[in-house]
């Protein structure tokens, strides 16, 4: 088999990864399709409760100033002389001019900020609606960029089909003017058309190198790094049950070099803060840091909180902001956000070619496997004759 260049073979992983169902189109329309129903949801509840709170503020203000006339009218017909003998016996503080003079200095005022508030909520009301619409319309063009995108995928499918079976008799121009729906730039467009039509010079090798990694790492290889791991933890209870940590770390280093490198982090103890923060703490965090707290559900964020650790949550955005990695992957995937291993592992990927685009369409490897059952399979991929480099992530 022909060895393929870096940047075809990331064109090649681009292009798969378009092709099946963990498109990365797919995942970023689901993740705008979230952020706008929740927010279809939050400006619905938000109208409702401004259009109560309107309907309650125009009640006041029409009650004080019918109330307030009659009760300045019933005011101006009391004579205090008249019932002086109870009022001073029964020393009632009760004075009909002082009343009337306050009610006419504080009555206007009082309705006109009431009615102030009710130009402010309505001005609000005016807000939510067009930011509600909006995300009604979102939803909907979202639906119809779906189906563009399910039958873009349908096409791409099949041209990949006609190519891989040496029968590819479409046009330059239909492939280019198909690619240019998923966004890419000229020069990969072109090199991908390029790749479809003559197939042969990195298509057909690309592809089998693909189902072999397939076949192996899933069938064989990851059952192998499966096997390995709980026949060690037999070995090391049946031989040392007694081992200390530090002395397994020690035992277990009999591997080959590549996996002798050090993990890049050293794990955050568990008990080093305590879970102090409650969701309001955790949305501030959250701005703080680089993350829309609306892009995340709130079983999302009680899972963050559950395995709140300030540290750990600042450290993997970082991981991620340093390494050119989307944030967008914590949405589909927040278990990363707090965990341990989250700079290991991707440090891992780096040092065996691995690209942050690599990653980025492919993150389940980072939720698929802690640390050592990582190394475990990149270096068992390495003694089957396999470059861990060149087999695509979604096979690992």
């Amino acid at each position: 088999m022909k060895i393929l260049s870096p940047e075809v073979t990331r064109l090649l992983d681009k292009l798969y990864n378009l092709r099946g169902e963990d498109s990365v189109i797919f995942k970023e329309m689901a993740s705008s399709e979230a952020k706008a129903e929740a927010t279809r949801v939050r400006t619905t509840e938000e109208k409702s409760s401004l259009q109560d709170k309107i309907a309650g503020l125009e009640r006041d203000s029409k009650n004080l100033s019918e109330q307030g006339k009659k009760l300045a009218d019933v005011l101006s017909t009391i004579d205090k002389n008249d019932f002086a003998t109870v009022i001073e016996r029964l020393e009632i503080n009760f004075d009909p001019e002082a009343l009337t003079k306050k009610l006419n200095d504080t009555l206007p005022g009082t309705i006109d900020k009431v009615n102030d508030d009710i130009k402010e909520s309505q001005e609000n009301l005016v807000r939510v609606e067009e930011e509600m619409n909006s995300a009604i319309t979102e939803i909907e063009e979202i639906g119809i960029r779906r189906d563009a995108a399910v039958a873009n995928q349908a096409k791409l499918n099949e041209y990949f089909e006609l190519a891989l079976n040496g029968n590819i008799n479409i046009t330059r121009d239909s492939i280019t003017a198909l690619l240019e729906q998923f966004d890419f730039s000229e020069e990969e467009t072109r090199e991908a058309a390029k790749i479809l039509m003559f197939p042969e010079d990195a298509l057909y090798d690309y592809d089998a190198k693909l189902k072999e990694a397939e076949k192996r790492s899933i069938s064989e290889v990851m059952q192998e790094a499966k096997n390995n791991v709980e026949l060690e933890k037999v070995e090391v209870e049946e031989e040392s049950p007694a081992v200390s940590e530090d002395e397994e770390k020690v035992e277990t280093r009999e591997e080959p070099k590549e996996a002798e490198v050090e993990v890049k982090s050293e794990p955050i103890p568990v008990e080093t803060e305590v879970k102090t923060f409650d969701k309001e703490d955790l949305m501030d965090l959250f701005n703080e840091i680089g993350l829309d707290y609306l892009d995340y559900t709130t079983r999302d964020l009680e899972e963050v909180l559950e395995h709140f650790n300030e540290k750990v949550i600042r450290r993997n955005v970082g991981i991620f902001k340093n390494n050119d990695l989307s944030l967008d992957i914590f949405v589909d995937h927040i278990n990363l956000l707090y965990d341990r291993e989250l700079e290991a592992k991707v440090d891992r990927l780096l040092r065996i070619g691995k690209s942050a685009l690599d990653i980025y369409l492919n993150p389940t490897v980072l939720t698929k496997y802690d640390y050592r059952n990582l190394d475990k399979a990149i270096i068992l991929l390495q003694n089957s004759g396999l470059d861990p480099k060149k087999v695509p992530l979604m096979a690992y």
